[in-house]
């Protein structure tokens, strides 16, 4: 299996920056995708960003293109989210996920998920 732990949430202000951080361990030659969904209250979970582990090929949601950056260090089996511009609205539950395929990930599943951290924007 592959264990995944998020790091970087926390509390900022509307304008600032963020990155947050994932590390894979356990069996990472299962990954061939990773990303970054969140869930805002009361909302549906929501794909961020993916990229694939292989290519480095990225997706992005469309609300995030300009503003958010995901990234990957293979030595490290780490990906990052590097969000800039934040705003209220970007508060939610980040979630890193992990999948055997990259089509897995950017079509909103994944085979494995992070405990979650917390991103709050405040105005």
């Amino acid at each position: 299996q592959v264990q995944l732990v998020e790091s970087g949430g926390g509390l900022v202000q509307a304008g600032g920056s963020l990155r947050l951080s994932c590390v894979a361990s356990g069996r990472t030659f299962y990954i061939s995708g990773m990303g970054w969904f969140r869930q805002a209250p009361g909302k549906e979970r929501e794909l961020v960003a993916a990229i694939s582990w292989s290519s480095g090929s990225t997706y992005y949601a469309d609300s995030v293109k300009g503003q958010f950056t995901i990234s990957r260090d293979n030595a490290k089996n780490t990906v990052y989210l590097q969000m800039n511009r934040l705003k209220p609205e970007d508060t939610a539950v980040y979630y890193c996920a992990a999948g055997r395929a990259f089509s897995t990930v950017v079509s909103g599943t994944g085979d494995y998920w992070g405990q979650g951290t917390q991103v709050t924007v405040s105005s």
